[in-house]
């Protein structure tokens, strides 16, 4: 599994899920805290994020991750 993000002009690099599933949990601490967190700050109130809508995307972990 792999995991990356697009935006205008830009992209993070491609993030490689290796040995295990990804959980909630692994999805906060993997992707949204390391790369999205980021992205967030520098682009301000215009970011808008958008998931496939996974199983790990909806877990209690991840809607309240800040």
């Amino acid at each position: 599994m792999v995991w990356a993000s697009i935006m205008i002009n830009d992209r993070t690099r491609l993030h490689v899920v290796a040995n295990g599933i990804m959980t909630g949990q692994r999805y906060i601490d993997e992707v949204l805290l390391p790369h999205v967190r980021l992205f967030r700050g520098a682009v301000g109130d215009k970011f808008v994020f958008m998931d496939d809508n996974a199983t790990c995307h909806r877990t209690l972990a991840v809607q309240d991750c800040p």
